[in-house]
């Protein structure tokens, strides 16, 4: 219950939890656009999930390809100078 109300409140982990959680219990449909919603929200281990499940046949080669173009989408937008420099300062004060 609280992971569908994450999941809807757009927490991508969750949701992606909600994909693995429905393709162990028999519905790979649903499984399939969870994974979906959560690749195109950047979440990158749905992709993951996704292009295995390609490979198996689940997934349509449309279907993977609309998920890839939208979660490359969705990093490019959380892309800025500023969270840039911010992890370069961060990347310098770890060496």
């Amino acid at each position: 219950h609280h992971l569908e109300e994450a999941a809807i409140g757009g927490h991508t982990f969750a949701r992606h939890n909600l994909g693995i959680m429905e393709g162990k219990n028999g519905r790979p449909d649903r499984a399939v656009k969870h994974l979906i919603i959560a690749a195109k929200l950047g979440q990158d281990q749905s992709l993951s999930s996704l292009r295995r499940l390609y490979t198996e046949g689940i997934v349509s080669k449309e279907d993977l390809a609309g998920a890839l173009r939208a979660h490359q989408d969705a990093i490019e937008e959380t892309k800025s100078q500023q969270r840039e420099a911010a992890e370069a300062a961060r990347t310098d004060r770890v060496k």
